[in-house]
């Protein structure tokens, strides 16, 4: 139904790494259309983690990638309609590329908008336990998906640019203090997995007055925090933090296989919930996964590689097709967050029923690092 099935062995082809890159730039003619913005220009996370991907795959993609950061940073490096008041974790992300396309292009604007992001990670608003409020509109709240947002940025700012030692080191003590945390108070330990986020005020519609979280581990927050997890470890010098951050990694890595599904050994939308109907095996968190179990093999930081490489030839075989040139990834969640909106519970109905799409940047980026994990082997 969804086209031809990917052979990895096919020699003949480019690696697959370099056809997905190319495969959203041919359906994206410029970077304003990924993520279904129709040539909007928006500073997202979206946008910005799929084209890190791309200009890591591919170096030939860096007038595409710097062609919509060129325009939606002004020649002050103001970014467009970035707001530093509204606080957004999510819009740290997408300035992760910029550290790339500063040292190809050269271009001190880019310096500034990096700048700017870090100042808003020095007065970011907390929880009583420190903890970075997911965004303005979402206080006393911790999001799993807030560590990918913002924490691999500040250590590398903080690795590159911070030149105090006693800030650096303030700094990555602080950046292994919002994975703790966050461990800590979203913790199943019935199951061993992380459930979505957490409410330090235990206020929220959405949560368990008496604990603060939410009710389930959905797929791609516990994806996010992963990832982040991986990378953060592979910026952080030796004796900074890195061995709680791997201890972690390796907590979830012993749990993980227990909920994938025994057939695919995929992961499901509803983590905590395999098998319950409704719930089904969904790509961008199995993308997630499987690039954070490759990457973690390559540092040292995880074990069983052979596990690894099965899941990453499963991710192709469940949710990777390519038809007409293009190759595609299926059964991406589009969205699911909490609060906001009545509906937005994190009840298992709302993860299920939330829309399923192809292409999601939140998937494709994650598939593009995998696949590059993949063919360093």
């Amino acid at each position: 139904m969804f086209g031809t099935l990917i052979i990895t062995s096919n020699a003949a082809k480019a690696p697959l790494s370099l056809r997905v890159a190319e495969s959203e730039m041919a359906r994206n003619p410029e970077a304003s259309y990924i993520d279904g913005l129709e040539g909007k220009l928006k500073w997202n996370y979206t946008t910005g983690l799929e084209l890190k991907a791309i200009l890591d795959a591919s170096p030939k993609a860096l007038d595409y990638v710097d062609a919509w950061y060129d325009t939606i940073i002004d020649s002050t490096g103001v970014i467009y309609k970035y707001k530093k008041s509204n606080y957004s974790q999510d819009h740290i992300c997408p300035g992760r590329t910029l550290f790339g396309l500063y040292d190809i292009m050269g271009k001190e604007k880019y310096r500034v908008a990096m700048d700017t992001l870090y100042s808003q990670l020095l007065s970011q608003p907390r929880t009583p336990e420190g903890g970075f409020w997911h965004k303005q509109v979402y206080p006393q709240q911790m999001w799993l998906d807030g560590l990918y947002m913002a924490e691999p940025f500040y250590a590398e700012y903080t690795a590159r640019y911070v030149t105090d030692s006693l800030q650096r080191a303030a700094n990555y003590a602080d950046i292994v203090h919002q994975f703790t945390l966050i461990y800590d108070q979203t913790l199943d330990p019935e199951t061993g997995l992380l459930r979505h986020a957490w409410d330090s005020s235990h206020q929220m519609f959405w949560c368990n007055p008496e604990t603060g979280q939410s009710d389930h581990a959905w797929g791609r927050a516990l994806g996010w925090y992963c990832m982040a997890l991986v990378e953060v470890a592979e910026i952080l010098p030796d004796g900074e933090g890195k061995d709680s951050l791997v201890n972690i990694l390796n907590a979830l890595y012993n749990v993980l296989p227990l909920y994938a599904d025994a057939e695919t050994g995929m992961w499901f939308q509803v983590l905590d919930q395999p098998y319950r109907e409704g719930n089904y095996l969904e790509a961008t968190c199995s993308a997630m996964f499987t690039y954070v179990w490759l990457k973690g093999c390559r540092l040292g930081f995880l074990g069983n590689r052979e596990g690894a490489v099965q899941s990453y030839e499963s991710l192709l075989k469940t949710f990777v097709t390519e038809e007409d040139g293009l190759v595609n990834l299926n059964r991406c969640c589009e969205v699911a967050g909490l609060g906001g909106k009545e509906n937005r519970r994190g009840d298992y109905d709302y993860y299920i029923n939330e829309k399923v799409r192809s292409n999601d940047p939140k998937g494709i980026g994650p598939l593009i690092w995998a696949a590059l994990e993949y063919e360093m082997l």
